[in-house]
């Protein structure tokens, strides 16, 4: 048994008694009742998630995995691939969006390279789990070969295991990959059956012109390739890259380790939907940290019966609505662990029925 199918195998539906545990306690504390909404339904999940009755976050670390691709080659981004390894020094130096927004959150943040047109010759602090030098242009051919594509979630598989066994308690999943969002696209409109047109937007902030040609790339390179919509693994070899590889393996990982997982924006929810698609039994892991304005993100999230938590017109991606949705995440689990009940506060308990 590879890998893959022994995580897969390993993850099964949470345990709906845990729910009803947690909320029996809820229901005592000092509050009417499923007054604190979308905080308890957090606590819940993560008393279910974890099979714990009081679960903490004393260790969170947000992964930012980054990797080129060769779709670029066809004019789909406003910015060029040199933009990805200077973002990944960036990171290590600890400039970047998510380096702010995790030190605000507590958590830690950690660099891979899974597939960056670069040679970083052993920077410290990264991460080197090199796939390939950026994927193929999929809209000449696969981007990835199957045993690439394998290797790519293998990689987020251990990431997670690894970190399992360090004790960390929550992942967040982040990305960097100038061009991106075309694959993450690619990927929304074969395995949801939905329009390119309407799961593919601006990324980086694109004309209107070159909107055209993206979505024009990524329908014809869908005719080519013709990625296997019940096969996970099929659409991110063909039409996928090694960050989203990398991200839906992630997620197979934490959640066959019983950890919570908070996805980020259009490129990581890509990764999800890969996972998904693998094993459904892990949308009861996965928590969806933001509605990004790129539209396909709603679309996927939709698929997996997942809803955001927050709404802020992100779409920077690196992992940054994770890090603050982290912090909300956090503050139901604070209010279940916290929070007093009617008997040890002394309050009156409510009378009608």
């Amino acid at each position: 048994m590879d890998l893959i199918e022994s995580a897969a195998n390993a993850i099964k539906p949470v345990n709906p008694e845990c729910y009803s545990t947690a909320q029996r306690h809820l229901d005592n504390l000092t509050k009417p009742l499923g007054s604190l909404g979308r905080l308890e339904e957090f606590a819940r999940r993560l008393v279910a998630i974890t099979e714990n009755e009081r679960p903490s976050f004393d260790k969170k670390v947000i992964f930012t995995l980054a990797g080129d691709h060769g779709i670029v080659d066809e004019g789909v981004s406003a910015y060029p691939k040199e933009v990805t390894p200077q973002m990944v020094f960036n990171f290590l130096r600890g400039g970047a969006g998510i380096n702010v927004l995790a030190r605000h959150a507590g958590s830690e943040v950690v660099v891979v390279d899974m597939g960056v047109d670069f040679d970083f010759g052993g920077v410290e602090g990264l991460i080197d789990m090199k796939v390939m030098k950026g994927t193929r242009n999929f809209a000449k051919g696969p981007a990835m070969t199957k045993n690439e594509a394998m290797k790519c979630v293998e990689s987020g598989i251990e990431l997670a295991t690894g970190y399992a066994k360090k004790g960390y308690k929550i992942i967040g999943t982040g990305d960097m990959g100038i061009g991106n969002t075309t694959p993450s696209s690619a990927i929304a409109a074969v395995i949801t059956g939905a329009a390119v047109s309407d799961v593919t937007g601006r990324g980086t902030g694109i004309s209107d012109e070159t909107l055209v040609t993206k979505i024009r790339v990524i329908e014809n390179a869908i005719r080519l390739n013709k990625p296997d919509a019940k096969d996970g693994m099929d659409v991110l070899a063909k039409v996928g890259g090694t960050e989203i590889g990398g991200i839906a393996g992630l997620i197979l990982g934490a959640a066959s380790n019983r950890i919570p997982i908070v996805i980020d924006g259009l490129i990581s929810t890509a990764g999800a939907l890969v996972a998904y698609t693998i094993q459904p039994a892990v949308g009861d892991y996965i928590f969806a940290a933001h509605n990004s304005v790129e539209k396909g993100h709603r679309v996927m999230l939709d698929a997996m019966g997942l809803t955001p938590i927050l709404d802020l017109g992100l779409r920077l991606g690196e992992g940054t609505g994770a890090a603050l949705a982290m912090l909300v995440i956090e503050a139901g689990l604070k209010i279940y662990n916290e929070m007093a009940t009617f008997e040890e506060a002394g309050v009156s308990e409510k009378t009608e029925d």
